[in-house]
């Protein structure tokens, strides 16, 4: 079976915090309610957004939930139109993306983002080419739910025992291990090292360089 590197978006390949919290922010502006803060903004990046909205306002009920999943779009949208987004990838992702084609593996993203927010993103980094499975939160169910991982395997032609889930989140770890992948984190995003181990991360690498010695030693 081939082998899958297969990547969270938001906190992993880049770092879009900034403009997150500043759609969330509009969002809650637009119903006169009190933002949350960016710490807590930053726990639910890679939740699907009615699951990150119930997550930030469990009182509230599904249909302001809906209203601000909508508006966060429609503040993300305005900011792409103004130029407003940025998006950088994190230091050495390119290099990282380079060296596991080289060695062979295939590249895949899962992601809570749209479909139309995942392909600017990349090709804004020129990375468009660069995997061959992409999957969303318009097609999936929100992480954990295993599946983007089960679809992203699919299309590569990798199964559990050839597929390592790359994430910072608690989530990316619980979603690569109900799917049965091996899980690797990243301290560079948005959840803590410890909190990625106790969701079931099997390594934590400190650098993408590191990523590479500890996907070829477990494959």
């Amino acid at each position: 079976m081939n082998r899958l590197a297969l990547f969270d978006c938001d906190g992993t390949l880049v770092d879009s915090q900034h403009v997150i919290c500043d759609a969330m922010e509009e969002a809650f502006d637009q119903h006169q309610l009190v933002p949350p803060s960016r710490a807590e903004t930053r726990r639910v990046v890679g939740l699907s957004l009615i699951e990150a909205m119930q997550a930030l306002l469990p009182e509230a009920d599904l249909s302001l939930h809906a209203r601000l999943a909508e508006d966060y779009k429609r503040a993300f949208q305005g900011m792409r139109r103004r130029g407003a987004v940025n998006e950088p990838l994190f230091e050495g992702i390119v290099a990282l993306l380079d060296q596991l084609e080289g060695k062979g593996w295939l590249l895949g993203v899962a992601t809570g983002k749209s479909d139309k927010g995942l392909a600017h993103c990349l090709e804004n980094h020129g990375l468009g080419g660069r995997f061959i499975t992409l999957q969303t939160a318009d097609r999936h169910p929100s992480k954990p739910h295993p599946s983007m991982v089960m679809q992203a395997m699919a299309d590569a032609g990798a199964g559990p025992a050839t597929t390592v889930m790359i994430g910072d989140t608690s989530y990316d770890m619980m979603m690569g291990r109900a799917a049965g992948t091996y899980c690797l984190g990243v301290d560079w995003g948005y959840h803590h090292p410890d909190e990625l181990r106790i969701a079931g991360a099997h390594g934590v690498a400190e650098h993408p360089d590191a990523l590479v010695d500890m996907m070829e030693k477990w494959s």
